[in-house]
């Protein structure tokens, strides 16, 4: 399927302007702009000191497992990624050199590799310098398309054999349009931001019997899907700015100008850079917290700060441990949010509607894409054909997050969060179904997010305190850095529970809906 650029998609359709006006309540919100001036490139600054941060004692169940559970082995990792990225933060512009390494474990030989290319959605974006085999002979009878590029191989590849690609590219860095009818998309630039989100290729995840999972964009919704991989990523500037500061899914190690970062069994790596971040941070454990907002927002930056460290907090214990060193939040400064693996993005409009009351979209959101780091990043699933698997669970995360640490806003989080838009829908609609409008993105969201999260409600309440939050831990155990499907899910369901859970599947569930 040949997909338009982005930008006509966008043109046709009101997206995810719904989310603004409907889902997440920012009516009327508008950040205060930026300076002016364009800002030179420089090496980052690092976070400010550690500010401590209340964490409130949480009310768990005990979780057992049943005699059949077993731990799983960790699965292989099979790509690894080393990059190199120069960035001109003026001339919004970033050289990347980059060696993928792939290995083939999928017990089939392999006759090509396709590699997912975001940035190939905005014309101009991705320049395409040279590909090459390892030995540095051209890569020969590529096909690039719309969002990703089939490499056929030189020969077969056999189950556990490795390959090297390596490629060299440019990236034209663009700037968002601003306006009520396309969807807000992370990766670009603003006047007071950079951030670079799926900004290089990567090996699309193979599954036996099926092929690559190469999906294209949706009208809106995630369509990508994320194998494990080792990131090893080092970048510096075009010419010295101490004010620059990067936020990162994982710690630096500055080596002379190279910032260098170690991201292992992950399934991004991604980054955001501005000369006007202030930077709280806070400690969880072993786990570094670092909250990134603009000026003004300091209220709002510590009110993100304290939810995030106490949402980790919280899951690490009914879900199993945060596997990271650090975790980083950015102000967004764009209306809409984004999960990735050890960082998440918050729109300024949360940001600007805080009045400091725990009964709010900007605590709730927090809590939502804290989640992520279980629902997506530990257990992966295909988000584009199930993304109920992270959208629901972490939906209804945050239902877990008010009854233990804000009880007296959980009333507020009924109401506002989930009733107010009466959901209904199938929990299991893909983000193609359908495409195109307002009213289907609404659709969408009512039906995965919210009747997903009231689907989970119900489930718990059905079979149980003790079965429910045992289940969901043994789900993490058994499926982190895999990909979990709803087969998975209900698989290991069953294991928790003699109750007949089949009436409450046939009420959210469209049985016909299958995973391709």
């Amino acid at each position: 399927m040949k997909i338009p650029p982005i930008q006509s998609i966008r043109q046709n359709l009101k997206i995810r302007f719904a989310l603004i006006l409907t889902a997440i309540l920012l009516v009327g919100c508008s950040a205060e702009a930026g300076p002016t001036q364009t800002p030179k490139t420089g090496p980052a600054t690092p976070p400010a000191s550690p500010i401590p941060v209340n964490i409130t004692p949480t009310q768990v169940p005990t979780l057992t497992s049943p005699p059949t559970a077993t731990p799983t082995p960790v699965p292989e990792i099979n790509s690894s990624y080393t990059i190199e990225a120069e960035l001109d933060y003026g001339a919004h512009r970033l050289q990347v050199r980059e060696t993928i390494r792939y290995a083939n474990t999928s017990g089939e030989l392999l006759n090509e590799l396709v590699l997912m290319v975001d940035p190939m959605y905005y014309p101009g974006a991705f320049q395409l310098n040279s590909l090459t085999w390892e030995d540095g002979q051209p890569v020969e009878g590529a096909n690039l398309e719309t969002g990703k590029i089939t490499l056929p191989l030189r020969q077969p590849l056999p189950d556990g054999d490795t390959i090297t690609l390596l490629v060299d590219y440019q990236l034209n860095i663009p700037t968002p349009v601003v306006s009520p009818t396309i969807r807000p998309i992370p990766f670009g630039y603003t006047e007071r931001q950079t951030n670079l989100v799926d900004w290089y290729p990567f090996v699309a995840p193979y599954i036996p019997g099926k092929g690559w999972i190469a999906h294209p964009a949706g009208y809106y919704g995630e369509h990508l899907v994320y194998d494990i991989a080792d990131y090893e990523v080092s970048i510096r500037f075009s010419e010295p700015n101490p004010n620059l500061v990067i936020a990162a899914s994982a710690p630096a190690n500055q080596d002379g100008d190279w910032f260098r970062y170690s991201h292992p069994a992950a399934r991004n790596f991604v980054w955001s850079v501005s000369p006007y971040y202030q930077v709280l941070s806070a400690e969880v454990g072993d786990v570094d917290i670092a909250s990134y907002a603009f000026a003004g927002q300091e209220a709002a930056n510590q009110a993100v700060l304290q939810t995030t460290a106490q949402a980790l907090g919280l899951y690490s214990k009914i879900y199993g441990p945060y596997p990271r060193p650090m975790l980083s939040v950015v102000e967004a400064d764009f209306l809409d949010g984004m999960e990735y693996d050890g960082l998440y993005f918050l729109s300024k409009g949360f940001y600007n509607l805080y009045t400091g009351t725990p009964g709010e979209y900007l605590i709730a959101i927090a809590a939502h894409e804290t989640a992520h780091q279980w629902w997506y990043a530990l257990v992966g699933n295909d988000q584009a054909l199930e993304p109920w698997l992270d959208e629901a669970l972490s939906t209804y995360s945050e239902r877990l997050y008010y009854e233990n640490l804000s009880p007296e806003a959980l009333d507020w989080w009924w109401t506002y969060r989930v009733n107010y838009y009466n959901p209904r829908g199938w929990v299991n609609n893909s983000i193609y179904n359908p495409q195109g409008e307002v009213e289907a993105y609404r659709a969408y969201r009512d039906a995965v997010y919210l009747n997903g999260a009231v689907f989970l409600e119900e489930l718990r309440k059905l079979i149980g305190d003790q079965s429910f939050f045992a289940f969901l831990k043994e789900y993490v155990q058994q499926y982190s850095l895999k990909q979990s499907t709803a087969e998975s899910f209900f698989s290991l369901l069953n294991q928790y529970t003699q109750v007949d859970v089949s009436s409450l599947i046939n009420k959210y569930f469209f049985p016909n809906r299958k995973r391709d």
